[in-house]
């Protein structure tokens, strides 16, 4: 499968999605396309300036023709179904929100220190990401959802494969690569 595989990975923020998607993409020998880096403009401070959905999916298209196989992670609802038409495995990863919200205040103050801070030019911007992603869990929240990704799932062709997110992330990996073998 190793070359050719399309994968594609979907759960809420800091999950474990694009951990495992980079994981993924090594063992298989396949680019991760990581759908955070067509969806924001690159800005300073980042993450402040969206891209439009049709160039977010003429890039992502563009990226997957230039090679046989790809593991795409993130979300894409209301945007980008058809990215993932011919997609051999679907992997949706749940965790639990509040180990999702000790890796994200992980990951952001790693990513931008001292700016998420008070007083920080990107403090404001934390605060707001912080709320939006512990929403995941509330059905009538309006931003990314875990209803909204059940829903999508029950509507896939494509075999959906469920990780619990705590998770060793080699165990993960482990699971993905069983479920390939025996699809």
């Amino acid at each position: 499968m190793a070359g050719q595989l399309k994968l594609y990975i979907l759960g809420a923020s800091c999950a474990g999605v694009s951990t495992l998607g980079d994981l993924l993409s090594r063992q298989m020998d396949v680019p991760q396309l990581d759908v955070d880096d067509y969806y924001w403009l690159p800005t300073d401070p980042p993450y402040t300036t969206k891209r439009p959905p049709e160039e977010r999916v003429r890039l992502i298209r563009s990226d997957q023709a230039r090679t046989n196989g790809w593991v795409l992670s993130g979300s894409f609802i209301g945007w980008g179904e058809s990215l993932v038409d011919q997609v051999d495995l679907i992997v949706f990863v749940k965790t639990p929100t509040a180990v999702r919200m000790q890796r994200l205040n992980a990951r952001e103050s790693q990513r931008h220190g001292a700016r998420i801070l008070p007083g920080g030019d990107m403090h404001a911007a934390h605060l707001a990401f912080r709320n939006w992603a512990a929403r995941y869990d509330d059905p009538t929240f309006s931003g990314r959802n875990l209803a909204q990704h059940e829903s999508w799932l029950q509507t896939q062709t494509a075999p959906v494969l469920r990780l619990d997110g705590t998770q060793n992330a080699n165990a993960l990996v482990q699971s993905v690569t069983s479920a390939l073998a025996s699809a």
